[in-house]
Protein backbone atom coordinates (compact mmCIF):
# COMPACT_ATOMS: atom_id res chain seq x y z
CA UNK A 1 0.00 0.00 0.00
CA UNK A 2 1.39 3.71 -1.04
CA UNK A 3 0.39 6.69 0.88
CA UNK A 4 -0.31 8.55 -2.66
CA UNK A 5 -2.17 11.81 -0.18
CA UNK A 6 -0.46 12.50 3.14
CA UNK A 7 -2.63 15.32 3.57
CA UNK A 8 -4.86 15.30 6.43
CA UNK A 9 -8.83 15.74 6.00
CA UNK A 10 -11.30 16.84 8.03
CA UNK A 11 -13.76 13.41 7.66
CA UNK A 12 -16.47 15.53 5.63
CA UNK A 13 -13.72 16.68 3.53
CA UNK A 14 -12.48 13.41 2.60
CA UNK A 15 -11.68 12.64 -1.21
CA UNK A 16 -14.25 10.02 -1.02
CA UNK A 17 -17.29 12.44 -0.99
CA UNK A 18 -16.11 13.71 -4.20
CA UNK A 19 -15.47 9.79 -5.59
CA UNK A 20 -18.98 9.35 -4.50
CA UNK A 21 -20.36 12.54 -6.27
CA UNK A 22 -18.34 11.00 -9.41
CA UNK A 23 -19.76 7.95 -9.09
CA UNK A 24 -23.16 9.06 -9.61
CA UNK A 25 -22.57 11.68 -12.51
CA UNK A 26 -20.84 8.85 -14.35
CA UNK A 27 -23.41 6.18 -14.14
CA UNK A 28 -26.62 8.34 -13.82
CA UNK A 29 -29.21 5.46 -13.97
CA UNK A 30 -27.33 2.93 -14.40
CA UNK A 31 -25.82 3.20 -10.95
CA UNK A 32 -29.21 0.92 -9.80
CA UNK A 33 -28.63 -1.76 -12.55
CA UNK A 34 -28.70 -5.37 -10.77
CA UNK A 35 -28.98 -3.34 -7.10
CA UNK A 36 -25.49 -2.08 -7.66
CA UNK A 37 -26.66 0.92 -5.52
CA UNK A 38 -29.67 -1.02 -3.38
CA UNK A 39 -32.75 0.08 -3.98
CA UNK A 40 -35.32 -2.69 -3.70
CA UNK A 41 -35.73 -1.93 0.36
CA UNK A 42 -36.54 1.77 0.07
CA UNK A 43 -38.24 1.90 -3.68
CA UNK A 44 -40.48 -1.22 -3.14
CA UNK A 45 -44.45 -0.62 -3.20
CA UNK A 46 -45.02 -1.74 0.15
CA UNK A 47 -42.79 1.56 1.70
CA UNK A 48 -44.10 3.69 -0.99
CA UNK A 49 -47.64 2.52 0.36
CA UNK A 50 -46.81 3.47 3.77
CA UNK A 51 -44.89 6.66 2.50
CA UNK A 52 -48.62 7.80 0.90
CA UNK A 53 -50.86 7.05 3.84
CA UNK A 54 -48.75 9.47 5.97
CA UNK A 55 -49.27 11.86 3.23
CA UNK A 56 -52.68 11.05 3.11
CA UNK A 57 -53.10 11.58 6.37
CA UNK A 58 -51.52 15.28 6.15
CA UNK A 59 -53.38 16.01 3.76
CA UNK A 60 -56.12 15.22 5.60
CA UNK A 61 -54.74 17.54 8.80
CA UNK A 62 -54.45 20.49 6.40
CA UNK A 63 -57.64 20.16 4.98
CA UNK A 64 -59.07 22.72 7.21
CA UNK A 65 -55.92 24.95 7.78
CA UNK A 66 -55.68 25.80 3.99
CA UNK A 67 -56.57 24.51 0.20
CA UNK A 68 -55.30 27.91 -1.17
CA UNK A 69 -52.22 26.58 -2.27
CA UNK A 70 -50.56 23.04 -2.98
CA UNK A 71 -48.97 21.17 -0.71
CA UNK A 72 -45.11 20.64 -2.22
CA UNK A 73 -43.69 16.75 -1.37
CA UNK A 74 -39.56 16.96 -2.02
CA UNK A 75 -38.00 14.09 -2.07
CA UNK A 76 -34.19 14.57 -2.24
CA UNK A 77 -31.94 12.02 -3.71
CA UNK A 78 -34.70 10.35 -5.63
CA UNK A 79 -32.14 7.79 -7.55
CA UNK A 80 -34.12 5.72 -9.96
CA UNK A 81 -37.42 7.61 -9.49
CA UNK A 82 -39.48 4.24 -8.58
CA UNK A 83 -40.07 5.19 -5.04
CA UNK A 84 -41.82 8.76 -6.78
CA UNK A 85 -43.72 6.57 -8.46
CA UNK A 86 -45.03 4.46 -7.06
CA UNK A 87 -45.85 6.90 -4.01
CA UNK A 88 -47.92 9.11 -6.31
CA UNK A 89 -49.79 6.30 -7.63
CA UNK A 90 -50.94 5.24 -4.19
CA UNK A 91 -51.53 8.86 -3.34
CA UNK A 92 -53.45 8.97 -6.20
CA UNK A 93 -55.45 6.06 -5.37
CA UNK A 94 -55.91 7.23 -1.65
CA UNK A 95 -57.23 10.87 -3.12
CA UNK A 96 -60.04 9.19 -5.09
CA UNK A 97 -60.97 5.77 -3.56
CA UNK A 98 -61.61 9.23 -0.22
CA UNK A 99 -63.36 11.56 -2.71
CA UNK A 100 -63.48 14.35 0.34
CA UNK A 101 -61.89 17.70 0.43
CA UNK A 102 -58.00 17.96 0.40
CA UNK A 103 -55.47 20.19 -0.40
CA UNK A 104 -53.83 20.08 -3.64
CA UNK A 105 -50.23 18.40 -4.02
CA UNK A 106 -46.89 18.30 -6.12
CA UNK A 107 -44.17 15.77 -5.88
CA UNK A 108 -40.78 17.02 -6.63
CA UNK A 109 -38.30 14.65 -7.33
CA UNK A 110 -34.58 15.35 -6.91
CA UNK A 111 -31.54 14.52 -7.39
CA UNK A 112 -27.23 15.82 -7.80
CA UNK A 113 -27.26 14.52 -10.83
CA UNK A 114 -28.98 16.12 -13.78
CA UNK A 115 -28.87 13.18 -16.05
CA UNK A 116 -30.95 11.53 -13.49
CA UNK A 117 -33.52 14.51 -14.07
CA UNK A 118 -33.48 14.59 -17.68
CA UNK A 119 -34.29 10.50 -17.38
CA UNK A 120 -36.80 11.04 -15.22
CA UNK A 121 -38.84 13.68 -17.79
CA UNK A 122 -38.94 11.05 -20.32
CA UNK A 123 -39.89 7.99 -18.13
CA UNK A 124 -43.46 6.74 -19.78
CA UNK A 125 -44.58 5.51 -16.50
CA UNK A 126 -44.31 9.15 -15.01
CA UNK A 127 -46.17 11.10 -18.16
CA UNK A 128 -49.84 11.05 -16.72
CA UNK A 129 -48.71 12.76 -13.30
CA UNK A 130 -46.97 15.29 -15.30
CA UNK A 131 -49.62 16.28 -17.87
CA UNK A 132 -51.83 16.19 -14.59
CA UNK A 133 -49.57 19.01 -12.72
CA UNK A 134 -48.89 16.42 -9.88
CA UNK A 135 -45.30 15.73 -10.71
CA UNK A 136 -42.18 18.54 -11.29
CA UNK A 137 -38.11 17.83 -11.22
CA UNK A 138 -35.39 19.68 -9.92
CA UNK A 139 -31.89 19.41 -9.75
CA UNK A 140 -30.70 19.71 -6.22
CA UNK A 141 -27.64 19.88 -4.33
CA UNK A 142 -28.06 18.87 -0.91
CA UNK A 143 -24.92 20.18 0.25
CA UNK A 144 -25.25 23.93 -0.73
CA UNK A 145 -28.77 25.11 -2.86
CA UNK A 146 -30.82 27.02 -1.14
CA UNK A 147 -33.71 27.19 -3.50
CA UNK A 148 -35.52 24.81 -6.05
CA UNK A 149 -35.58 25.44 -9.63
CA UNK A 150 -38.47 23.56 -11.11
CA UNK A 151 -37.44 21.72 -14.22
CA UNK A 152 -41.49 21.46 -15.85
CA UNK A 153 -43.10 24.53 -14.62
CA UNK A 154 -40.11 27.05 -14.83
CA UNK A 155 -40.79 27.80 -11.24
CA UNK A 156 -38.30 28.83 -8.79
CA UNK A 157 -39.18 28.23 -4.69
CA UNK A 158 -37.01 30.43 -2.90
CA UNK A 159 -37.28 31.67 0.78
CA UNK A 160 -40.37 32.20 2.38
CA UNK A 161 -42.36 31.57 -0.64
CA UNK A 162 -44.65 28.47 0.76
CA UNK A 163 -47.50 29.31 2.77
CA UNK A 164 -47.79 25.37 3.32
CA UNK A 165 -45.38 23.22 5.34
CA UNK A 166 -43.17 21.22 2.77
CA UNK A 167 -43.47 17.25 3.14
CA UNK A 168 -39.24 16.40 2.91
CA UNK A 169 -38.85 12.25 1.69
CA UNK A 170 -35.32 11.61 2.36
CA UNK A 171 -34.41 7.80 1.74
CA UNK A 172 -30.89 6.57 1.81
CA UNK A 173 -30.05 10.19 1.55
CA UNK A 174 -28.50 10.64 5.34
CA UNK A 175 -25.64 8.03 5.28
CA UNK A 176 -24.37 9.09 2.02
CA UNK A 177 -23.95 12.87 2.25
CA UNK A 178 -20.97 14.34 3.78
CA UNK A 179 -21.29 13.77 7.91
CA UNK A 180 -18.48 14.89 10.58
CA UNK A 181 -16.53 12.56 12.48
CA UNK A 182 -16.16 13.33 15.97
CA UNK A 183 -14.71 11.42 19.10
CA UNK A 184 -15.59 11.33 22.56
CA UNK A 185 -12.54 10.07 25.61
CA UNK A 186 -12.63 11.38 28.93
CA UNK A 187 -15.24 14.21 28.52
CA UNK A 188 -13.22 15.41 25.81
CA UNK A 189 -14.85 15.89 22.64
CA UNK A 190 -11.95 15.35 19.14
CA UNK A 191 -11.88 15.82 15.99
CA UNK A 192 -11.10 12.44 14.54
CA UNK A 193 -9.61 13.82 10.98
CA UNK A 194 -8.49 10.86 8.03
CA UNK A 195 -5.80 10.45 5.27
CA UNK A 196 -6.24 8.24 2.72
CA UNK A 197 -4.18 5.25 1.75
CA UNK A 198 -4.95 3.60 -1.91
CA UNK A 199 -2.07 1.91 -4.54
CA UNK A 200 -0.50 4.06 -7.39
CA UNK A 201 -2.56 3.90 -10.37
CA UNK A 202 -5.83 3.91 -8.56
CA UNK A 203 -6.80 7.12 -9.28
CA UNK A 204 -7.32 6.57 -13.44
CA UNK A 205 -10.03 3.68 -12.32
CA UNK A 206 -13.66 3.92 -12.20
CA UNK A 207 -15.29 5.58 -8.80
CA UNK A 208 -16.47 1.84 -7.73
CA UNK A 209 -13.21 0.18 -7.94
CA UNK A 210 -11.62 3.16 -6.74
CA UNK A 211 -13.48 3.03 -3.89
CA UNK A 212 -13.17 -0.41 -3.37
CA UNK A 213 -8.98 -0.10 -3.19
CA UNK A 214 -9.42 3.03 -0.44
CA UNK A 215 -8.07 2.44 3.38
CA UNK A 216 -8.23 5.04 5.54
CA UNK A 217 -6.75 5.50 8.83
CA UNK A 218 -7.96 8.11 11.68
CA UNK A 219 -6.00 10.61 13.23
CA UNK A 220 -7.27 12.59 16.67
CA UNK A 221 -7.49 16.15 17.53
CA UNK A 222 -8.92 18.71 20.16
CA UNK A 223 -11.66 20.19 18.53
CA UNK A 224 -13.03 22.95 21.27
CA UNK A 225 -14.68 24.48 18.53
CA UNK A 226 -17.63 21.88 19.07
CA UNK A 227 -17.90 23.06 22.93
CA UNK A 228 -18.07 26.78 21.99
CA UNK A 229 -21.76 28.37 23.41
CA UNK A 230 -22.26 29.66 19.80
CA UNK A 231 -22.26 26.60 18.00
CA UNK A 232 -25.26 25.55 16.55
CA UNK A 233 -25.34 22.23 17.72
CA UNK A 234 -24.17 22.36 21.02
CA UNK A 235 -26.83 20.78 23.28
CA UNK A 236 -26.52 17.73 21.37
CA UNK A 237 -22.79 17.91 21.71
CA UNK A 238 -23.27 18.17 25.44
CA UNK A 239 -24.86 15.48 26.06
CA UNK A 240 -22.38 13.08 23.88
CA UNK A 241 -19.86 14.71 26.14
CA UNK A 242 -21.63 13.92 29.51
CA UNK A 243 -23.39 10.21 28.03
CA UNK A 244 -20.82 8.57 26.46
CA UNK A 245 -17.22 7.43 26.55
CA UNK A 246 -14.50 6.49 24.42
CA UNK A 247 -17.04 6.28 21.06
CA UNK A 248 -17.13 7.56 17.38
CA UNK A 249 -20.04 9.64 16.17
CA UNK A 250 -20.83 10.43 12.67
CA UNK A 251 -22.22 13.96 13.44
CA UNK A 252 -24.95 14.82 10.51
CA UNK A 253 -23.75 18.23 10.21
CA UNK A 254 -24.37 18.34 6.50
CA UNK A 255 -27.52 17.12 6.92
CA UNK A 256 -28.81 19.25 9.40
CA UNK A 257 -27.96 22.50 7.33
CA UNK A 258 -29.99 20.80 4.23
CA UNK A 259 -32.96 20.60 6.58
CA UNK A 260 -32.53 23.93 7.91
CA UNK A 261 -31.97 25.33 4.67
CA UNK A 262 -35.36 23.41 2.81
CA UNK A 263 -37.08 24.71 6.05
CA UNK A 264 -36.63 28.13 4.52
CA UNK A 265 -38.72 27.88 1.66
CA UNK A 266 -41.81 27.76 3.52
CA UNK A 267 -43.59 30.14 6.22
CA UNK A 268 -44.79 27.01 7.85
CA UNK A 269 -41.89 24.44 8.52
CA UNK A 270 -41.80 21.09 7.01
CA UNK A 271 -42.64 17.32 7.77
CA UNK A 272 -39.78 15.24 7.12
CA UNK A 273 -40.72 11.00 6.16
CA UNK A 274 -37.08 9.59 6.19
CA UNK A 275 -35.78 5.68 5.92
CA UNK A 276 -32.21 4.53 6.44
CA UNK A 277 -29.68 2.81 7.87
CA UNK A 278 -29.95 4.95 10.99
CA UNK A 279 -29.83 4.82 14.63
CA UNK A 280 -32.18 7.27 16.72
CA UNK A 281 -31.18 5.45 20.34
CA UNK A 282 -28.50 6.78 22.40
CA UNK A 283 -27.40 3.36 23.27
CA UNK A 284 -26.22 2.18 19.84
CA UNK A 285 -23.54 4.85 19.71
CA UNK A 286 -21.92 3.87 23.00
CA UNK A 287 -18.40 2.40 22.84
CA UNK A 288 -18.65 2.68 18.80
CA UNK A 289 -15.94 1.90 16.72
CA UNK A 290 -14.65 4.24 13.66
CA UNK A 291 -16.99 3.79 10.78
CA UNK A 292 -16.21 1.35 7.78
CA UNK A 293 -17.21 2.55 4.51
CA UNK A 294 -20.10 -0.15 2.93
CA UNK A 295 -19.44 -0.36 -0.52
CA UNK A 296 -22.09 -1.09 -3.00
CA UNK A 297 -20.61 0.91 -6.01
CA UNK A 298 -21.05 3.95 -4.37
CA UNK A 299 -20.67 3.99 -0.36
CA UNK A 300 -22.46 4.62 2.70
CA UNK A 301 -22.14 5.10 6.40
CA UNK A 302 -24.33 4.79 9.61
CA UNK A 303 -27.08 7.58 10.02
CA UNK A 304 -27.12 10.03 13.10
CA UNK A 305 -31.17 10.04 13.74
CA UNK A 306 -30.38 10.84 17.47
CA UNK A 307 -28.58 13.62 16.53
CA UNK A 308 -31.55 14.95 14.31
CA UNK A 309 -33.65 14.06 16.70
CA UNK A 310 -32.78 16.16 19.11
CA UNK A 311 -31.64 18.95 17.48
CA UNK A 312 -35.32 19.42 16.15
CA UNK A 313 -36.69 18.22 19.57
CA UNK A 314 -35.21 20.64 21.52
CA UNK A 315 -36.60 23.43 18.58
CA UNK A 316 -40.43 21.87 19.50
CA UNK A 317 -40.45 19.27 16.68
CA UNK A 318 -43.07 16.08 17.55
CA UNK A 319 -40.63 12.95 16.56
CA UNK A 320 -41.84 9.54 15.81
CA UNK A 321 -39.16 6.40 15.34
CA UNK A 322 -40.71 2.53 16.25
CA UNK A 323 -40.04 2.02 19.76
CA UNK A 324 -38.44 -1.26 18.51
CA UNK A 325 -34.77 -2.03 16.93
CA UNK A 326 -34.68 -1.80 13.62
CA UNK A 327 -32.66 -5.26 11.45
CA UNK A 328 -32.57 -3.48 8.37
CA UNK A 329 -34.38 -0.12 7.75
CA UNK A 330 -35.45 2.71 10.57
CA UNK A 331 -38.32 4.94 9.45
CA UNK A 332 -38.59 7.92 11.13
CA UNK A 333 -41.42 10.79 10.71
CA UNK A 334 -40.18 14.51 11.95
CA UNK A 335 -42.99 17.12 12.60
CA UNK A 336 -40.97 20.80 12.60
CA UNK A 337 -44.22 22.27 12.39
CA UNK A 338 -47.27 24.42 14.54
CA UNK A 339 -48.28 22.52 17.00
CA UNK A 340 -47.40 18.98 15.66
CA UNK A 341 -49.81 17.01 17.42
CA UNK A 342 -52.56 18.35 16.19
CA UNK A 343 -51.99 16.01 13.15
CA UNK A 344 -53.69 13.23 14.43
CA UNK A 345 -54.44 11.48 10.83
CA UNK A 346 -50.19 11.89 9.93
CA UNK A 347 -49.60 10.13 13.20
CA UNK A 348 -52.22 7.60 13.17
CA UNK A 349 -50.93 6.98 9.80
CA UNK A 350 -47.39 6.25 10.73
CA UNK A 351 -48.75 4.30 14.02
CA UNK A 352 -50.58 1.65 11.08
CA UNK A 353 -47.83 1.91 8.31
CA UNK A 354 -44.34 1.46 10.11
CA UNK A 355 -44.67 1.18 13.97
CA UNK A 356 -47.29 -1.87 14.06
CA UNK A 357 -45.69 -3.51 10.76
CA UNK A 358 -43.43 -1.27 8.21
CA UNK A 359 -41.25 -1.55 5.54
CA UNK A 360 -38.39 -2.94 8.25
CA UNK A 361 -40.81 -5.66 9.59
CA UNK A 362 -41.63 -6.43 5.65
CA UNK A 363 -37.88 -6.62 4.31
CA UNK A 364 -37.22 -9.34 7.12
CA UNK A 365 -39.91 -11.46 5.50
CA UNK A 366 -38.89 -11.16 2.44
CA UNK A 367 -35.65 -12.41 3.32
CA UNK A 368 -37.19 -15.32 4.49
CA UNK A 369 -39.57 -15.81 1.93
CA UNK A 370 -36.49 -15.49 -0.79
CA UNK A 371 -35.13 -18.49 1.31
CA UNK A 372 -37.90 -20.64 1.39
CA UNK A 373 -40.07 -20.07 -1.98
CA UNK A 374 -39.59 -23.25 -2.88
CA UNK A 375 -41.25 -24.96 -0.23
CA UNK A 376 -44.82 -22.36 -0.48
CA UNK A 377 -48.00 -23.17 -1.54
CA UNK A 378 -49.89 -20.81 -4.11
CA UNK A 379 -52.30 -19.43 -1.32
CA UNK A 380 -49.26 -17.66 0.40
CA UNK A 381 -47.16 -16.70 -2.38
CA UNK A 382 -50.34 -14.78 -3.13
CA UNK A 383 -50.90 -13.48 0.13
CA UNK A 384 -47.30 -12.54 0.74
CA UNK A 385 -47.43 -11.08 -2.79
CA UNK A 386 -50.60 -8.52 -1.63
CA UNK A 387 -48.54 -7.73 1.60
CA UNK A 388 -45.72 -6.14 -1.14
CA UNK A 389 -48.67 -4.97 -2.85
CA UNK A 390 -48.42 -7.00 -6.32
CA UNK A 391 -44.91 -6.24 -6.68
CA UNK A 392 -43.31 -7.00 -10.03
CA UNK A 393 -39.70 -8.35 -8.36
CA UNK A 394 -41.74 -10.80 -6.21
CA UNK A 395 -43.77 -12.44 -9.89
CA UNK A 396 -40.34 -12.41 -11.28
CA UNK A 397 -38.83 -14.01 -8.77
CA UNK A 398 -41.38 -16.52 -7.69
CA UNK A 399 -42.95 -17.26 -11.29
CA UNK A 400 -40.84 -20.79 -11.75
CA UNK A 401 -42.71 -21.84 -8.26
CA UNK A 402 -46.02 -20.57 -9.30
CA UNK A 403 -46.08 -22.40 -12.49
CA UNK A 404 -45.30 -25.27 -10.37
CA UNK A 405 -48.35 -25.05 -8.65
CA UNK A 406 -50.24 -24.85 -11.80
CA UNK A 407 -51.40 -27.77 -12.21
CA UNK A 408 -53.45 -28.21 -8.82
CA UNK A 409 -54.56 -24.74 -8.89
CA UNK A 410 -57.86 -24.15 -8.48
CA UNK A 411 -60.32 -20.88 -10.34
CA UNK A 412 -60.54 -19.09 -7.74
CA UNK A 413 -56.68 -18.92 -7.17
CA UNK A 414 -56.24 -18.59 -11.27
CA UNK A 415 -58.31 -15.15 -10.72
CA UNK A 416 -56.59 -13.65 -8.12
CA UNK A 417 -53.41 -14.31 -9.99
CA UNK A 418 -54.81 -12.71 -12.95
CA UNK A 419 -55.88 -9.74 -10.65
CA UNK A 420 -52.49 -9.61 -9.41
CA UNK A 421 -51.11 -9.02 -12.71
CA UNK A 422 -53.24 -6.49 -13.90
CA UNK A 423 -52.39 -4.29 -10.36
CA UNK A 424 -48.83 -5.01 -10.98
CA UNK A 425 -48.76 -4.20 -14.93
CA UNK A 426 -50.62 -0.98 -13.97
CA UNK A 427 -48.04 0.20 -11.51
CA UNK A 428 -44.53 -1.44 -13.12
CA UNK A 429 -41.44 1.05 -12.86
CA UNK A 430 -39.07 0.05 -15.81
CA UNK A 431 -35.93 0.21 -14.32
CA UNK A 432 -32.79 1.28 -16.81
CA UNK A 433 -32.01 -2.81 -16.20
CA UNK A 434 -35.16 -4.05 -18.30
CA UNK A 435 -36.68 -7.60 -17.47
CA UNK A 436 -39.33 -9.27 -20.04
CA UNK A 437 -42.16 -8.87 -17.49
CA UNK A 438 -45.01 -9.62 -19.86
CA UNK A 439 -43.33 -12.62 -20.75
CA UNK A 440 -43.31 -14.05 -17.31
CA UNK A 441 -46.40 -12.99 -17.14
CA UNK A 442 -47.87 -13.67 -19.80
CA UNK A 443 -46.74 -17.58 -19.79
CA UNK A 444 -48.38 -18.31 -16.57
CA UNK A 445 -51.40 -16.95 -18.14
CA UNK A 446 -50.99 -19.55 -20.85
CA UNK A 447 -50.40 -22.20 -18.04
CA UNK A 448 -53.57 -20.98 -16.87
CA UNK A 449 -55.95 -21.22 -19.98
CA UNK A 450 -56.47 -17.78 -19.69
CA UNK A 451 -55.67 -17.25 -23.51
CA UNK A 452 -57.18 -13.60 -23.92
CA UNK A 453 -54.89 -12.37 -21.01
CA UNK A 454 -51.94 -14.01 -21.93
CA UNK A 455 -51.95 -13.19 -25.71
CA UNK A 456 -52.41 -9.41 -24.71
CA UNK A 457 -48.87 -9.78 -22.27
CA UNK A 458 -47.40 -12.06 -24.68
CA UNK A 459 -47.88 -9.59 -27.45
CA UNK A 460 -46.72 -6.38 -24.81
CA UNK A 461 -43.47 -9.04 -24.50
CA UNK A 462 -43.16 -9.55 -28.71
CA UNK A 463 -43.55 -5.34 -28.90
CA UNK A 464 -40.55 -4.53 -26.53
CA UNK A 465 -38.24 -7.53 -27.43
CA UNK A 466 -38.49 -7.06 -30.90
CA UNK A 467 -34.92 -8.25 -31.85
CA UNK A 468 -34.47 -10.95 -29.46
CA UNK A 469 -37.92 -12.61 -29.54
CA UNK A 470 -37.91 -16.00 -27.99
CA UNK A 471 -39.82 -18.68 -30.23
CA UNK A 472 -41.91 -19.82 -27.53
CA UNK A 473 -43.59 -16.27 -27.39
CA UNK A 474 -45.08 -17.34 -31.06
CA UNK A 475 -45.83 -20.56 -30.69
CA UNK A 476 -47.66 -19.82 -27.37
CA UNK A 477 -49.68 -16.55 -29.33
CA UNK A 478 -50.63 -19.13 -31.91
CA UNK A 479 -52.30 -21.44 -29.23
CA UNK A 480 -53.60 -18.39 -27.73
CA UNK A 481 -55.27 -16.93 -31.29
CA UNK A 482 -56.34 -20.91 -32.05
CA UNK A 483 -58.42 -20.89 -29.10
CA UNK A 484 -59.77 -17.64 -29.53
CA UNK A 485 -60.69 -18.68 -33.28
CA UNK A 486 -58.30 -16.10 -34.29
CA UNK A 487 -57.17 -17.90 -37.36
CA UNK A 488 -55.38 -15.71 -39.34
CA UNK A 489 -53.22 -14.67 -36.17
CA UNK A 490 -52.96 -18.04 -35.29
CA UNK A 491 -51.35 -18.71 -38.62
CA UNK A 492 -49.18 -15.75 -38.78
CA UNK A 493 -47.93 -16.77 -35.54
CA UNK A 494 -47.08 -20.44 -36.17
CA UNK A 495 -45.10 -19.63 -39.30
CA UNK A 496 -43.03 -17.12 -37.18
CA UNK A 497 -42.50 -19.85 -34.85
CA UNK A 498 -41.35 -22.49 -37.51
CA UNK A 499 -39.15 -20.37 -39.12
CA UNK A 500 -37.03 -20.62 -36.10
CA UNK A 501 -37.88 -24.40 -34.77
CA UNK A 502 -38.60 -26.05 -38.35
CA UNK A 503 -38.62 -29.37 -37.06
CA UNK A 504 -41.50 -28.72 -34.00
CA UNK A 505 -43.92 -31.40 -34.40
CA UNK A 506 -47.04 -29.69 -32.84
CA UNK A 507 -46.31 -26.63 -35.12
CA UNK A 508 -46.09 -28.76 -38.05
CA UNK A 509 -49.14 -30.70 -37.18
CA UNK A 510 -50.94 -27.14 -36.99
CA UNK A 511 -49.81 -25.55 -39.68
CA UNK A 512 -51.56 -28.99 -41.43
CA UNK A 513 -54.53 -27.62 -39.72
CA UNK A 514 -54.91 -24.23 -41.25
CA UNK A 515 -53.39 -25.45 -44.57
CA UNK A 516 -56.53 -27.87 -44.81
CA UNK A 517 -58.84 -24.16 -44.93
CA UNK A 518 -59.16 -23.20 -48.15
CA UNK A 519 -60.16 -19.57 -46.71
CA UNK A 520 -56.58 -18.94 -45.22
CA UNK A 521 -53.15 -18.65 -47.01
Amino acid sequence: MTVQNKQRYRFSEAPIWNIQRKYYEEEGMKAWNNDQVPQYITSNPMIATAYAEMIFGFLQDRAHKDQSEPVFIVELGAGAGRLGHHVLQELCQLRDYAGISLPPFRYIMTDLVINNVLAWREHPALQSFIAEGLLDFARFDAVHDTVLNLVESGVTISEGDLKQPLIIVANYFFDSIPQELLYIGDGEMYEAEVFVEYPKGTDVLKPSKWLDQISLNYEYRRAPEYEQENYPYRNVIAMYQEELEDSHILFPAAGLTCLERLNQLSQAGFLLITADKGDHLLDQWKFAEPPELILHGSFSLTANYHAIQHVFEQRGAAVLFPPHHYKNINVGCIFNIDKPMDYANTRLAYRRSIERFGPDEFFSLKEWVDLNLESMGLQQILSFWRLGKYDAEFLIQSAKQISSLLPDANDEEKQDLLRGMQLMWSSYYVMEQRYDLALDAGLLLFEMDLYEESKNFLEISLHQSQDEVESTVYYCLSICCFELELDEEALKYIRKFLELEPDHKEALALLSHFELQPDLT
